[in-house]
């Protein structure tokens, strides 16, 4: 018969496979420190030998790294996504910055889809939370507090639609895009229209989601990163014709 004696799973086994939840489902971000030893024993209900072989075995497998006096954090498991060759050459070519709208606007409609099927009514509360953070840092005219927050908006998307591998796909994208590998976010918010209309496109794609309508959330998505990349072409023109006007200036105010 195929059964075998049920042994008592040991408690440091219970902790490893709660934080590798944790961090597969992407509540603990890379870089994110946990908690001290003696806080994480008491909420996991372990003595601390469990806890500390727990977070040896996670520390030997990549999974979280400890800094001498500083404590225990999630390691960056992220950077490994892209090839530092491969990053410079994204930053270093435009057809890369259009690929990744593309691949964007794709990953995102179909993750937007799923968040507005199969999102918690939290994960729904946590979009709306963020937008409305959105609308109040609109109001502000600095707009690096509504460029941040644009990241955040999308990506709580992703982690609403509930796809372990798109997700920690998308977040490692995304943290190049921070990085401004991809493009300055700042420049999308520089003009106070551009603005708004961004506002706009979020607000659509989180009355589609708060309704659970995954056609119409799809459809906003890809309106709205249709609008980023037809916005950063038009400033690339801009900005290589602007180069010819200098030379012209130049050159007419010489004669």
């Amino acid at each position: 018969m195929p059964f075998e004696p049920v042994l008592q799973e040991k408690l440091s086994h219970g902790v490893i496979r709660q934080i590798e939840g944790l961090i597969l489902r992407g509540i603990l971000r890379p870089g994110e420190r946990l908690p001290s030893e003696r806080e994480l024993s008491e909420r996991m209900g372990v003595s601390r030998p469990s806890l500390r072989e727990a977070l040896a075995d996670l520390q030997d497998r990549g999974l979280l790294s400890s800094k001498a006096g500083a404590g225990v954090y999630v390691a960056d498991v992220l950077g490994s996504a892209f090839a530092p060759a491969l990053i410079k050459l994204f930053a270093t070519h435009d057809e890369a910055v259009f690929d990744y709208l593309s691949f964007r606007r794709d990953m995102e409609g179909l993750a937007a889809e799923r968040a507005a099927r199969l999102a918690s009514d939290t994960d729904l509360k946590v979009i709306d939370t963020i937008f409305q953070k959105m609308e109040t840092a609109h109001q502000k005219r600095n707009p690096a507090d509504e460029a941040n927050l644009d990241a955040d908006f999308h990506l709580s998307i992703i982690e609403a639609s509930h796809n372990i591998i798109m997700l920690h796909m998308m977040r490692s994208m995304y943290e190049l895009l921070r990085e401004g590998v991809f493009y300055n976010r700042s420049i999308m918010f520089k003009q106070r229209m551009t603005r708004d209309t961004l506002l706009d496109q979020h607000r659509a794609i989180n009355t589609a989601l708060q309704a659970r309508d995954p056609h119409a959330a799809r459809a906003a998505i890809e309106a709205h990163l249709d609008f980023v990349e037809t916005a950063l072409s038009d400033q690339q023109k801009a900005d290589r014709n602007e180069v010819f006007a200098q030379k012209r200036y130049e050159h007419e105010a010489r004669r």
